[in-house]
């Protein structure tokens, strides 16, 4: 009951902050609208013409789709400045009406539920020009150093109707995909899944890839460029794996030597988290010009071959410069982000607190256990308790960017309370297996981990994830005896710590109310792994 009454709290606290801060296109963007609900994506078909000299795009999305329930209307998203030249159904042109970037196409055809219908959208126009990508996304329009157009697209958050047609939101991925990329013949497109054929057209040549898996809207891009191309093979759990790297010229031999990452990684994060999630799809990592994203089987890459993140060390404790911060973070999204999504922006966190998260296990599999650890809790400085982890819902907002590290510490806390590490990595690999290819709710993952691990974890996330709370177990030591209690913490959170007493292990299990117990012994430390705060009193 107390568990339920603080969701309501916060739910209440959340529209609060909705009725104050959010607009109708808020909700139209990041709400599950009754002209998305009454249908399901079944496949993409995306023919897109890139020309970087003008800067400009144009070409269809033909949407199929299976009909749920009966409905007329069906809403479709795409971004100004670009714009829908003409909707058909069964080659009949359709009306639309559009309210900012939601169009509302008036269908003629019956909707029977259980049937499969589609649409064909074409649009054109010049897309938004990220300005510092890929935070502030949309198209990188850049050169390389020889002058040749070096082009990105890169659009979480923002949305994938910046820059193609569909329906964007996070709750329903298309089941397939196909993209057909149309550039100068001179320059080559990389996209998602496998290269099924290129076409000649003159002056332009269209690359076909086809995406065998289900991919969330802003995991589908378009990479265009001077590129040269190598790869291997990785032989993984599920069979032989293709890995294959795209990058300029001019960066072969220093890829050749930093992309040996990958197979590492590969072999780390399956250990971890299962099989990788899109073997008929392969992976690739491709050269572009901004720091990096983790577009599915088409992960971007930025980080100017060396380890770190940009050579820089997030954890300030020299572990950091062991890996190459954007292979391995980027990569770990395949499992969380491409594998598992969110199905509201709001519980990002299950992205990007097990990303961040696996940039320590990673560290755990190739260095070792103080290593990883070492690593996790460094992180700790880059924390800023500024807003909760988890944000409002139905507005297409995130939370507070502590859902990285502070994501990656909680999840290294559950660690110590699940006392096995063999449990833990059933249970990380379980997730995986349990929600594969499958849009989920933090409340979801939440319940799963505590259900797999045998503790109820509920005022454990509500702390972690709905407050800015740092519980701090407040203490005082008069010889032998030891008195603590928590502070500022939620109610029923009652986390028990492990501290050593003259290098022995003990476990307290402190609440809010001063408990005293007899130590056997006076040199008393915390252990750090736990992600609290302590105060002599």
């Amino acid at each position: 009951m107390k568990h339920s009454l603080l969701i309501i709290a916060l739910l209440l606290r959340a529209w609060a902050i909705n009725a104050q801060e959010f607009t109708r296109q808020d909700s139209l963007r990041g709400s599950i609208t009754p002209e998305r609900v009454w249908w399901d994506l079944n496949h993409y078909d995306l023919n897109i013409k890139i020309e970087p000299s003008k800067k400009f795009i144009s070409g269809y999305n033909v949407v199929r789709y299976k009909v749920l329930k009966e409905a007329k209307t069906l809403q479709i998203d795409l971004q100004k400045p670009m714009q829908i030249v003409s909707v058909e159904q069964d080659g009949k042109k359709l009306r639309f009406s559009s309210e900012g970037n939601a169009h509302f196409i008036k269908l003629k055809k019956r909707q029977v539920p259980g049937a499969y219908n589609e649409l064909k959208i074409t649009y054109s126009g010049y897309p938004r020009e990220a300005v510092r990508a890929p935070w502030d996304g949309g198209f990188s329009w850049k050169e390389d150093t020889n002058g040749n157009p070096f082009v990105a697209t890169s659009c979480q958050g923002l949305g994938a109707s910046v820059w193609w047609p569909n329906k964007d939101h996070m709750y329903d991925e298309v089941d397939s995909m196909r993209i057909s990329a149309t550039v100068p013949k001179d320059l080559m497109d990389v996209s998602n899944g496998q290269l099924e054929s290129v076409e000649e057209k003159g002056d332009f040549k269209t690359y076909n890839w086809v995406v065998k898996n289900p991919i969330n809207n802003y995991g589908v891009n378009v990479n265009i460029g001077d590129y040269t191309h190598f790869g291997e093979t990785y032989q993984g759990e599920n069979g032989p794996l293709q890995l294959d790297y795209y990058v300029l010229p001019e960066n072969l031999e220093k890829a050749k030597k930093q992309f040996a990452q990958t197979p590492m990684m590969m072999r780390a994060f399956e250990h971890w988290f299962g099989p990788y999630p899109f073997y008929e799809d392969g992976f690739k990592l491709v050269e572009v010009p901004y720091l990096g994203m983790e577009h599915q089987s088409s992960v971007t890459y930025g980080n100017k071959f060396e380890n770190g993140y940009l050579g820089r060390d997030l954890s300030g404790t020299g572990w950091g410069l062991q890996f190459d911060f954007i292979i391995i973070h980027e990569a770990g999204h395949e499992w969380f982000a491409n594998n598992i999504t969110y199905k509201d922006i709001a519980d990002m966190w299950v992205h990007e607190g097990f990303t961040a998260y696996s940039e320590n296990l990673y560290l755990d599999y190739h260095f070792g256990k103080k290593a990883s650890a070492e690593y996790v809790i460094g992180t700790r400085s880059n924390i800023q308790n500024d807003r909760p982890i988890i944000g409002p819902y139905g507005v297409n907002k995130s939370g507070s960017g502590d859902m990285y590290y502070k994501g990656a510490n909680i999840l290294h806390t559950l660690r110590q309370l699940v006392e096995d590490d063999e449990k833990w990595r059933q249970i990380l690999r379980g997730i995986n297996k349990d929600f594969y290819h499958q849009t989920v709710t933090s409340e979801q993952i939440e319940n799963y981990l505590s259900e797999k691990s045998g503790k109820d974890l509920s005022a454990f996330f509500d702390q972690y994830l709905r407050t800015t709370m740092i519980p701090t177990l407040e203490y005082k030591i008069d010889g032998e005896t030891m008195s603590y209690r928590y502070v500022n913490i939620v109610e029923d959170f009652d986390m028990p710590i492990k501290i050593t007493v003259d290098g022995s292990e003990k476990w307290l299990f402190p609440n809010t109310t001063w408990k005293t117990e007899e130590l056997g012994g006076t040199q008393v430390d915390f252990d750090k792994n736990f992600y609290i705060e302590t105060q002599k009193i």
